[in-house]
């Protein structure tokens, strides 16, 4: 497997890497290793990791109550499908963002995990930048 066991580094591939098999929890307020932080990012193995195809609302600093509460709704859902099996992760462009997460398309069976999040109303496809989910309740 392409992770260094706390070591917070990926293997720079442009294909799907090894299955990945992990249990996730919520951040908490302690060192970040595997959990969930929001609806798009997350935490595998001590690498912080944004999911490359999707954005949520945010959960740190929502701009309004609705926006805290779907953003909450996408934490909880994507913690759901993480934990529902082995995914693989995917380099799809760029390899790492401006504030140097990992860029990562979540895969399981050849579909991307976010789709669900899209569906569910949790998510939007990535356009390159963040929409107003205050304007959108």
């Amino acid at each position: 497997m392409a992770f260094g066991a706390g070591y917070g580094w990926l293997a720079p591939v442009a294909s799907a890497q090894a299955p990945v098999h992990a249990r996730f929890d919520l951040c908490g307020s302690g060192p970040r290793v595997t959990c969930v932080v929001d609806g798009d990012t997350f935490w595998l193995e001590g690498t912080k990791i944004r999911i490359a195809d999707i954005n949520t609302p945010e959960t740190s600093q929502p701009g309004c109550a609705a926006e805290a509460e779907l953003g909450a709704r996408a934490t909880r859902r994507l913690m759901q499908l993480l934990n529902a099996g082995p995914f693989t992760l995917e380099v799809q462009g760029r390899a790492t963002d401006r504030y140097g997460r990992a860029l990562r398309v979540v895969t399981r069976r050849g579909s991307s995990l976010a789709e669900p999040l899209v569906t569910e109303g949790l998510a939007e496809r990535w356009k390159g930048k963040r929409s107003d989910w205050c304007a959108q309740s």
